[in-house]
């Protein structure tokens, strides 16, 4: 290595900067699903309950919180590239922008537009006399000109590839179903972000229905599979918590995990072929699961939205029973059953579904 990339890097490590999949890939897609989380989506669900309960100041607050999705995207990146202070309040110009002019694949472009930004921005932070100038200057022009460029094209593609999703899904409802539960499912309890995926890919309709029941039948799998060594705290942490919690588990033994996989596998063609289940919600509410219902919440607000529409008459019986069904009682009641033989076949040995809780 020659003095100048030894310089390079050491300037690099002194700026906090670190180009690896992980802060890339986990930490920053993981912190833009919690930014959407703490705007569009907690937005979504404040104006839908003021408007069944016809009360107009939530529908306002909803609106407001809606409206601020992309600078919460970008902060929460920023925050999770450590940026510094005049850098991370200057993502808000750039988030906002690169959400606004990436359309349906905003979060996309805001997760690539933001990370190019904040890491341009902690470059130059304090370098000068006058940094209270440069800093911010320096990342909104970056952030700005990128989502000026940069925007339009990666929201389109990302935008292509969720419909292209979806409409093999409506093509192919049951092997589809299967390869998106599995898929999306797997996501969730990697220590990567199912939320933020499918909200970049806009994943919605009928693909966006197998994403919730591959996530529930993980958290909810997890959760009833390792009741015996977890009690009600790992019920509830992984019912409406994370299956995150179990991927020590699954690193120590990988076979814990084949029965919450199989289960998705269920559920999903379940979901797509016989209850047509769909997620007209915010994508992001596809790869929650049940972690604080938000994917059942996000299904009924689409029923609501669809009704509105006119795309659908009312809420039926039959709606409530699939929710029911491939959210909660099927991953609930096959999870365990598949991992009994696993158990006495000794695969699955006592304690290796334990949390430190």
């Amino acid at each position: 290595m020659s003095k100048e990339e030894n310089r390079f890097l050491k300037f690099l490590k002194k700026k906090n900067i670190e180009v690896s999949a992980k802060r890339y890939g986990i930490d920053a897609l993981s912190a833009m699903a919690q930014g959407l989380f703490a705007s569009l989506l907690i937005g979504t669900i404040i104006s839908t309950i003021g408007e069944q309960a016809g009360i107009q100041f939530l529908v306002d607050i909803g609106g407001y919180a809606k409206a601020a999705a992309g600078p919460a995207m970008a902060c929460a990146i920023g925050y999770a590239l450590q940026s510094p202070p005049l850098v991370l309040f200057s993502l808000i110009a750039v988030g906002g922008s690169a959400n606004a002019l990436g359309g349906a694949g905003g979060p996309l472009a805001v997760l690539v537009i933001a990370i190019v930004a904040s890491e341009c921005g902690k470059l130059v932070s304090k370098e000068t006399k006058i940094d209270i100038i440069v800093t911010p200057a320096v990342t909104i022009i970056v952030g700005v000109l990128l989502s000026m460029w940069w925007a339009p094209g990666i929201g389109a593609a990302a935008s292509a590839l969720g419909n292209a999703i979806m409409w093999a899904t409506e093509l192919q409802p049951f092997l589809m179903g299967i390869i998106v539960s599995v898929i999306v499912g797997v996501a969730l309890t990697l220590p990567i972000s199912s939320a933020a995926i499918c909200a970049a890919l806009s994943l919605t309709g009928l693909a966006g229905g197998a994403a919730v029941a591959g996530c529930c039948a993980q958290m909810i799998g997890f959760a009833f599979m390792s009741f015996r060594e977890n009690k009600w705290g790992g019920l509830f942490a992984q019912g409406i918590g994370t299956s995150m919690l179990q991927m020590g588990n699954i690193v120590r033994n990988p076979k814990i995990w084949i029965p919450p996989i199989v289960v998705s596998a269920i559920t999903g063609p379940i979901a797509t072929c016989l209850f047509h289940m769909e997620m007209n919600g915010a994508a992001i509410a596809s790869g929650m699961g049940t972690c604080g219902l938000v994917g059942q919440i996000g299904v009924y607000t689409g029923w609501v939205s669809d009704i509105s529409a006119g795309v659908k008459t009312a809420i039926t019986a039959g709606d409530w029973a699939g929710l029911l069904l491939i959210c909660f009682v099927i991953p609930a009641i096959l999870t365990p059953l598949i991992a009994l033989p696993m158990r006495k076949a000794g695969w699955i040995k006592e304690n290796d579904l334990k949390l430190d809780l």
